[in-house]
């Protein structure tokens, strides 16, 4: 079946500073380098409220800017009622916020709210840990496992369009 609408990806994480834009910045670059910009739209939230409005946490962004990628654009907003019928794909980095979006949404998830890392079962990593109270290795793990997860949806995405 092929899509003529641009497809919708949203990236969630709790508080949507550190791994969901990351997710977003990373997939982003991913789509520019296939051609896709005007075929795939990305955005990111978090199930918390914590930083709404906020940037990126400036780790993220020295962790991603150091491969090229440019986050620092981005903004902290909470996952809404809608993002889950606006977005065709919604991608928990974690089983906690996988849950978390149940709760928010008082109903069974549909199938479109998925794990970030089932694209990627190769790294072998079912979440993408949560690096804020880490070192900035964790960033650095943060960004290989969404690279790795980015092309795997990228490629699934491919067969969609």
């Amino acid at each position: 079946m092929m899509i003529a609408a641009p497809l919708r990806i949203l990236f969630v994480c709790m508080g949507n500073i550190c791994r969901s834009p990351t997710a977003e910045g990373v997939f982003r670059a991913q789509v520019a380098a296939a051609g896709l910009t005007d075929r795939i739209l990305t955005d990111s939230a978090g199930t918390h409220g914590y930083h709404i409005g906020e940037p990126p946490d400036p780790r993220s962004i020295k962790a991603a800017a150091a491969r090229g990628i440019d986050i620092s654009d981005l903004r902290a907003r909470m996952v809404r009622a809608d993002d889950f019928t606006r977005f065709d794909l919604v991608l928990a980095m974690d089983a906690q916020n996988r849950q978390a979006m149940s709760d928010f949404y008082k109903a069974e998830l549909p199938d479109r709210v998925r794990m970030f890392m089932e694209f990627a079962p190769e790294a072998k990593a079912r979440e993408v840990p949560d690096p804020y109270y880490g070192d900035g290795a964790g960033f650095e793990r943060v960004l290989d496992l969404c690279d790795a997860a980015g092309r795997g949806l990228l490629k699934h995405l491919r067969a969609k369009l």
